[in-house]
């Protein structure tokens, strides 16, 4: 099979309201499959809560904890405000990169639709952030201190298209990440389907593979999170 017909977009539940399409695809399918999985697991690992926690609540303290020491190190004083959407961010796309690892699934983190508008989400409310505690003093950011005015028509759309840019870094990072990791694991397991009782090897090269990607899915979650932090420290620490 063509190693890319995985990454196709397909209707599950057709549904068409006035000029709006809301089909329900297997992309939004796993979306809230992403998004359940994440609140029921984490419900299920801490339920019920000790003073002296079991093995499950210990795994979800610790990477809360992991989760707000680098919001902490990246956004700065005022951090504790952000902490929430910072570990929805990290759950979501965790859930999604791990959700795309099972058989007969769709990974969404491949889709550049839905990483983007994650993507975006984050640039405005950073934006927001900014403007926020700022007022009309964030829009600085596009000249910053020190720049003669006589360069500012050059400086500033520059400093426009590399804030715009920044969900686009963050877009393609993830998506290619996935998209080549779920292209090899294809590849991979169509060669041992194809060599038979001869496949054994290739399958434990295979199952190591997937675990690699198990790694892979918590680390792209994680450099999603902690961009997206950076963007929110700097609008909310703004030194120009």
């Amino acid at each position: 099979m063509n190693p890319l017909h995985q990454f196709t977009v397909k209707t599950i539940i057709p549904l068409k309201i006035l000029d709006w399409n809301l089909s329900v695809t297997n992309s939004s399918l796993f979306m809230m499959l992403s998004a359940v999985a994440g609140v029921f697991i984490l419900w299920a690992l801490i339920y019920p809560q000790r003073v002296i926690p079991k093995t499950g609540q210990s795994l979800v303290e610790t990477l809360y904890r992991f989760i707000v020491a680098t919001a902490k190190d990246t956004i700065g004083a005022g951090y504790q405000a952000y902490i929430p959407f910072i570990f929805s961010v990290f759950i979501m796309i965790f859930m999604g990169n791990l959700l795309g690892l099972t058989p007969y699934s769709f990974t969404f983190t491949s889709q550049l639709a839905p990483v983007g508008a994650f993507a975006v989400l984050g640039l405005l409310v950073s934006a927001g952030v900014g403007i926020y505690h700022h007022k009309l003093h964030w829009f600085r950011t596009f000249l910053p201190a020190g720049i003669p005015w006589a360069i500012a028509p050059i400086v500033i759309p520059i400093e426009m298209i590399s804030f715009i840019a920044k969900p686009f870094s963050l877009t393609v990072r993830l998506v290619m990440n996935m998209v080549v990791g779920h292209i090899l694991l294809k590849i991979l397991a169509g060669f041992v389907f194809s060599s038979g009782l001869a496949g054994a090897f290739p399958l434990l090269f295979v199952a190591i593979m997937i675990l690699f990607e198990a790694g892979i899915a918590f680390l792209q979650a994680y450099i999603y999170t902690i961009l997206t932090s950076i963007y929110l420290g700097e609008a909310l620490n703004m030194h120009s």
